[in-house]
């Protein structure tokens, strides 16, 4: 009894007599679809939930969260086992101390011949280099052990990473798909050698036949030969194709990619009468209206939005305003999870909704009298199918519009990319009557190459194949014969009508399949190149590495063409802008002596030829754009030291001035009128549905199926792993007879099925259907780059093919569609109830974990203050008295503590991918997942807030990692003190004394440990080995792990600083997930520190201890959330 004095028995011998009797608490009545507000007088509603299940309070959901290990645990459930494995226990106890308990892999020592003057054993390099993604360029930091390229982080030194301040250190946030392109640059799925219909061949010899190919080409001008590529931004990229249409002017260069621009440009045109590039500065907004945008996910430019966004969302002496966000969506997203004020819509609806804005903005709504507007509230009934006051409340609407008002010049209307022109049109007319323009929302030239209209583009090159006049088809990247539009598919019989056929990919896909030629394509980190960022800045892709297998860039692909047929992609990227700078000098001098040097507007045609990608007097806007652009190089161009120039620009990452000068464009506002003065949209009949389509969370498009760290990445809302579903509401789920969301079989999320067809296509009669809360009545939402056949072995054969009825001229959206139940049952691997802090059977009143209040309540002081004081004996497991802590720093040593700040947390999922490839930490598969058995140090809990699951009043990301609690729970029960306490306050695992109990995770009231159950890592891979952190350890099967702050990072900056005799600076110390993060919610220091960024913001009152009721004393403390409504909108 003595080890047990710390437990408050009083709270469990009370605990004892309330349950004697076996009850439970009566479950929720009515079943999913009846979910309402309990009556007065009964138990207290929940106000925040994870999931559909929880909101219901089932009996099963019950007893799901009263199990610790609740699938595939029954060996430890059966009695004979548990025998066996206390005899074994005295035998692991011997052993605890022996690491020969824990399996070690093999290992070998080669030194070096010739060590590089540069490589310090032990100690990282950094070079700034860029990933690319939909043509923009994110700017990255690589780093790199002993030559090899083991993580990135953002480039904070680059122009899109710093804000106006100049005391700013600048941003090293990234996104996910940047976080995860480590582990693409070591598949071993990836291409390797070149292929010949299927048989490896050299790298001469494609050159041979391509040039014998060419000669045959020259007499036609090239009319046979055809280039596919997709968004291209590299200026260097750009001048090769320029050279070779100049010599075979006839050719042509096609774009096309799935998750194109296509909408904005054409709304571009149809506001300015040009496309546009258009900037947002979040920074300056207090008023945002988003029709359809998550601008801070999945928008060109969002890592610097989400950062400016956030900035505006604090609450400080200096600042006690924050900005208001509105979203209107047509299907959930991160965005409109942040929002102030949130509405579903139908896609259909969405043009309607900014008819009626517009008409408000500009005068032609509601009068001052508060008279009805006829105009207003017939577009909205329209645009519903109903009188608009049963759906979303006109008034609501125009307070939204006269909130926008009051706030002109300092307000900002976002369109999203899935939006259909005409939304974009009226977005660019409504920021311009409200004086944004100039302030808030700029323009410039585009930032593609040659910007087109890439569905017109795509259509192009299928009639030349069509037509046979087709014979040379050079795909550089991307992969047509998977996500082009089912009705401009690139199969197997068009294919079949080219000639030669030549594929440039990183993976033998489903267009390598269909091609004579797989050529094996670079990754970034293996090629040099240049692209730009959203705001036209160039950046430099700088490799790290000598390419792993026989690969070749785009850059060596389109030298085959020219009569350099064998230079080498660095040579090529220098002396372009070499060149580039002779010429922009030149243009310099022309100008100081008078010479008019014109510039002109002329748009872009679908696909380029030579004429389109040849500067001139009349040039198009991609073209002003490279002048002006090169013109800016000039300033920081010393014209006698281009090599000091150009290696600072290496070494820095970017080319400074690069980025494309601001332009005026004037709304063509006759235009508009005559496209306002029409409602083109109606409403579907109830008996169809409206489809959504979108770019998955997790694998974009389809490019990163064969990617096990974001296939196994819960996606924001869903918590969906290794697959997609359609999305529908609670409604449209009633309204099809689907009731499955969790099966009675542990953590199997068994749900129903349904089968989708559109015009005359069908993807499947198995489509797993998923129950999402916020989302529109009559609105399936389909996620993209699914059911791929050929993406490796980690992503072939998951989830199904969305692409297979997306269409051309519906693209992102589409009405009548016929949706019906399918047969069966389908299993999801969903993470939504994994790991619960909530346990209905222990407690009667909801735990409070995640806190939030509105700007004014927090002004006023009504909110809960932060929890300094130490809890009753009576309201913890734990005697406070035996424990002390309250003035553990004394100023000598450090204390190592993390404060999140929940107002600016946007639920991205960066942290979670930063810790994976920091941490080495495994990819277990979707079985495992199922079995509630993933690996994730950090762990992004979703909730919903509310008591209707149709239209919740809010959604919320709160990230939980590792507590490193003083009153450690974990500690005490581990019988071979593998869990200990650091004199840092650190909660440190020690491997190899780990037996694997599990006690630990038990006993963790934040369920923070994760478990090897089986030997998770890949020892065998080759290149898996070059890719680990050798700062940290590689864990074997039996072995519990967690969140350790990053210690490896600590004791580098704690060397560095005994070394130059100092202590550890204030923000010298950046663990992996507080870099990723884009809006800086995570802020990590050392707490003995009065002046550190930490301890100031624990000292706000909005910092509060997660369950501090059990006096666990954490070091990782929260920021309740703040929110600014509308008082008008109720």
């Amino acid at each position: 009894m003595a080890e047990d004095r710390h437990i408050n028995f009083k709270l469990m011998r009370q605990y004892i007599l309330d349950h004697q009797d076996g009850s439970a608490p009566p479950p929720a009545v009515g079943g999913l679809y009846s979910i309402q507000p309990l009556a007065s007088g009964t138990e207290k509603s929940k106000k925040y939930w994870r999931s559909l299940d929880e909101l219901a309070d089932t009996p099963e959901f019950r007893e799901l969260v009263a199990r610790e290990f609740p699938q595939a645990a029954e060996e430890w459930n059966d009695p004979f086992e548990r025998r066996t494995f206390l005899k074994l226990m005295s035998a692991s106890l011997a052993l605890a101390g022996l690491s020969g308990c824990a399996f070690q892999p093999p290992e070998k020592i080669v030194p070096y011949v010739t060590q590089p003057e540069e490589e310090v054993p032990g100690k990282a390099l950094f070079f700034a280099t860029a990933s690319s993604l939909g043509g923009i360029a994110t700017p990255l930091l690589a780093r790199s052990n002993e030559g090899r390229p083991t993580k990135v982080e953002g480039n904070p030194d680059h122009p899109n990473s710093r804000n106006s301040d100049p005391q700013d250190r600048g941003s090293s946030a990234t996104d996910i798909f940047a976080q995860a392109s480590i582990l693409n640059l070591y598949d071993p799925d990836r291409s390797q050698t070149p292929l010949y219909r299927d048989e490896a061949r050299t790298w001469s010899t494609f050159v041979g036949e391509i040039r014998t190919a060419l000669d045959e080409q020259r007499p036609k001008q090239g009319s046979g030969i055809r280039f596919l590529t997709e968004t291209v931004t590299s200026p260097s990229l750009a001048a090769q194709f320029k050279a070779i249409l100049t010599e075979f002017p006839q050719a042509k260069w096609h774009q096309y990619e799935p998750a194109n621009n296509d909408n904005a440009r054409a709304g571009a045109v149809m506001a300015f009468g040009q496309p546009v590039n258009t900037i947002y500065d979040f920074s300056k907004a207090d008023r945002i209206l988003s029709l359809d945008a998550d601008f801070l996910s999945a928008h060109p430019g969002t890592l610097k939005y989400a950062r400016d966004f956030a900035a505006r969302r604090r609450v400080s002496e200096g600042q006690k305003e924050i900005n208001r966000l509105y979203a209107i969506e047509t299907t959930p997203t991160t965005t409109g999870a942040k929002a102030d004020h949130r509405w579903s819509v139908k896609p259909s609806a969405l043009e309607n909704y900014a008819r009626a804005f517009v008409d408000n903005i500009r005068g032609q709504g509601n009068s001052s009298s508060g008279g009805q507007s006829v105009t207003f509230e017939t577009r909205l009934e329209v645009s519903t199918g109903v009188n608009p006051s049963k759906t979303l409340y006109w008034p609501d609407l125009q307070t939204i519009a006269r909130d926008l008002q009051q706030h002109r010049g300092a307000s900002i209307i976002v369109a999203g990319k899935e939006a259909s022109p005409t939304v974009h049109a009226l977005a660019h007319a409504m920021n311009d009557a409200l004086g944004n323009v100039g302030k808030t929302v700029f323009y410039s030239d585009p930032i593609e190459a040659n910007p087109v209209d890439q569905r017109q583009s795509l259509q192009e090159l299928i009639n030349d194949i069509d037509g046979g006049r087709v014979e040379l088809l050079v795909i550089v990247g991307g992969n047509p014969a998977y996500n082009t539009p089912a009705d401009l598919k690139l199969n197997q019989e068009r294919m079949f009508k080219t000639k030669l056929r030549v594929h440039l990919s990183q993976y033998r896909d489903e267009t390598s399949e269909l091609c004579h030629w797989q050529l094996p394509e670079t990754h970034y980190l293996e090629a040099w190149s240049d692209t730009r960022t959203y705001d036209g800045t160039v950046t430099i892709v700088q490799p790290l590495i000598e390419p792993l297998y026989q690969n070749k860039s785009a850059h060596e692909l389109l030298a085959v063409f020219t009569a350099k047929y064998d230079q080498k992609p660095y040579d090529i990227i220098r002396e372009y802008w070499q060149g580039e700078g002779q010429k922009a000098l030149g243009t310099r001098q022309k100008a100081e002596s008078g010479t008019p040097t014109g510039r002109g507007s002329e748009q872009r045609p679908r696909s380029a030829s030579a004429a389109s990608i040849t500067p001139s007097p009349s040039a198009s806007p991609a073209a002003s754009a490279t002048s002006a652009s090169t013109a800016a190089v000039v300033a920081p161009l010393p014209s006698a030291d281009f090599e000091s120039w150009w290696r600072k620009c290496v070494h820095d990452g970017f080319i400074p001035g690069t980025a494309l000068p601001t332009k005026r464009v004037a709304v063509n506002a006759g235009q508009l009128a005559q496209n306002n003065a029409s409602n083109t949209q109606t409403p579907t009949p109830n008996t169809l549905f409206e489809l959504i389509f979108r770019t998955d969370p997790t694998i974009y498009d389809g490019r990163f199926a064969n990617n096990g760290w974001l296939q196994e990445l819960p996606k924001p809302l869903t918590k969906m792993t290794w697959d997609n579903a359609a999305l529908v509401s609670p409604n449209t789920a009633k309204q099809l007879g689907l009731e499955k969301t969790n099966g009675k079989k542990g953590r199997e999320a068994w749900v129903d099925t349904v089968k989708i067809s559109y015009r005359g296509r069908t993807i499947s009669d198995k489509v797993p259907a998923y129950i999402m809360p916020g989302q529109p009545d009559g609105v399936i939402t389909l996620h993209l780059g699914y059911g791929r056949k050929r993406a490796g072995r980690v992503g072939n054969e998951h989830g199904f093919n969305a692409y297979e009825i997306r269409t051309a001229d519906a693209p992102w959206s589409g009405t009548g569609a016929q949706v019906e139940k399918g047969p069966g049952e389908y299993v999801l691997a969903l993470t939504q109830q994994h790991f619960n802090m909530e346990d209905p059977n222990f407690s009667k009143e909801p735990r409070d974990i995640f806190r939030q209040q509105t700007l004014e309540q927090y002004l006023h002081g009504e909110h809960k203050e932060h929890e300094s004081e130490e809890p009753a004996k009576d309201d913890t497991l734990y005697d406070p008295s035996l424990y002390d802590y309250q003035n553990q720093g004394n100023g000598l040593n450090y204390a190592w503590g993390m404060a999140i700040d929940l107002n600016n947390c946007i639920g991205c999922n960066g942290c979670t991918i930063a810790c994976q490839s920091e941490n080495n930490i495994p990819v277990v598969g979707k079985d495992q997942v199922v079995r509630s058995r993933e690996m994730h140090w950090i762990r992004l809990d979703t909730y919903f807030e509310g008591d209707d699951a149709s239209n919740p009043e809010g959604t919320h990301f709160m990230p939980v990692p590792c507590m490193h609690c003083e009153n450690a729970p974990c500690e005490p029960v581990c019988p071979v003190h593998a869990t200990v306490h650091s004199a840092e306050g650190l909660n440190d695992m020690v491997y190899n004394r780990c037996v694997g109990t599990k006690y630990c995770s038990n006993n963790c009231p934040y369920k923070v440990r994760r478990f090897n159950f089986f030997l998770y890592q890949d020892w065998e891979t080759p290149t898996y080995q070059l890719m680990r952190n050798p700062d940290v350890s590689v864990r074997s099967r039996g072995v519990m792990e967690k969140c350790t702050y990053c210690v490896q990072r600590i004791q580098s900056a704690k060397i560095t600083s005994e070394i130059e005799g100092r202590k550890v600076r204030d923000g010298e110390i950046v663990t992996a997930c507080q870099a990723v993060c884009p809006t800086e919610a995570i802020v990590f220091g050392d707490i003995n520190d009065p002046n550190s960024k930490v301890s100031k913001l624990k000292a706000e009152q909005r910092n509060y201890s997660l369950l501090a009721e059990l006096n666990t004393k954490p070091r990782t403390t929260y920021l309740s959330a703040l929110r600014n409504p509308n008082p008008e909108i109720k």
